[in-house]
């Protein structure tokens, strides 16, 4: 369970994004294309996003795994600009956070020689990553960003309209069972135990159209505190799959085949 502990300064400075994030959900996707999971909205967006993002894909899966931890660098709060502002953000990070969070990124996994680049902050590298994003979510995430804007426009609409009409803590008390707000703590449900002090900064909801199985939080508690949530269903969402046939129909099968790697359900938070 992830606590976050809340002040009264932090309850005045908490509101929900102004809309989807791009490299948040760039970044979620790569999750997506991996889970094995059956549901017919994200079908033939998958078979869309392999075909026609498979080379940006082999360097994001070395940095993003199906589960658990990946650097957070690769979701900069620049992002919510705008796409280029976050690859702008993404190959200005300090060169001494780029190797911490590598470092504990090669904690959980082997990671290939080119991203010793990345944690130099080599410039070529960074451009490569920046590269990479960018390529991935003009082929694969973009083309359904319609969906995505409206899915989380209409939580987010669902949110403000709470906390306009009853105030923050009634917003906090919106999002059901992944998180229930006691005063002064949010909790949330998380598979790690972990300890959220916002100590005056507030925190920014951030819904998401790729966001599953449970909230994420930044690592890294000296940035200002996030929470992405999954964005929830409009009753319109149920015609998201007969609108999804654009891409070309049909499940995603062999993702591991593809890119050499193992698709799975993600089951370990980012800790």
């Amino acid at each position: 369970m992830l606590r976050v502990h809340f002040t009264a300064q932090d309850l005045a400075r908490t509101r929900v994004a102004d809309g989807a994030d791009p490299l948040w959900e760039t970044v979620l996707s790569l999750h997506s294309l991996r889970e094995n999971r059956t549901d017919p909205a994200l079908a033939a967006w998958r078979q869309h996003a392999v075909r026609y993002g498979t080379e940006p894909l082999r360097t994001l899966f070395a940095l993003v795994p199906p589960y658990g931890y990946f650097p957070d660098f690769l979701t900069p709060s620049a992002s919510q600009y705008g796409v280029e502002s976050g690859l702008e953000a993404v190959m200005s990070t300090p060169r001494q956070r780029l190797r911490t969070e590598l470092t504990r990124l090669s904690g959980h996994r082997a990671l290939p020689g080119w991203a010793r680049g990345i944690g130099e902050g080599e410039p070529a590298a960074l451009r490569q990553l920046a590269r990479s994003l960018r390529t991935y979510h003009h082929l694969a995430v973009a083309p359904a960003w319609p969906r995505i804007a409206r899915r989380v426009g209409a939580d987010r609409e669902l949110r403000k309209h709470a906390q306009a009409q009853s105030g923050v803590e009634a917003m906090l008390r919106t999002f059901g069972a992944p998180m229930r707000w006691r005063p002064p703590v949010l909790e949330v449900d998380y598979p790690v135990e972990r300890e959220l002090h916002l100590q005056g900064r507030g925190l920014v909801f951030v819904p998401s159209y790729f966001c599953c199985d449970h909230p994420l939080a930044l690592v890294d508690e000296a940035l200002p505190p996030v929470l992405v949530y999954a964005a929830r269903e409009t009753a319109d969402a149920h015609a998201e799959g007969p609108r999804l046939r654009e891409f070309g129909g049909g499940a995603l099968r062999d993702v591991p085949g593809l890119l050499g790697g193992r698709a799975g359900t993600r089951t370990a938070a980012r800790r």
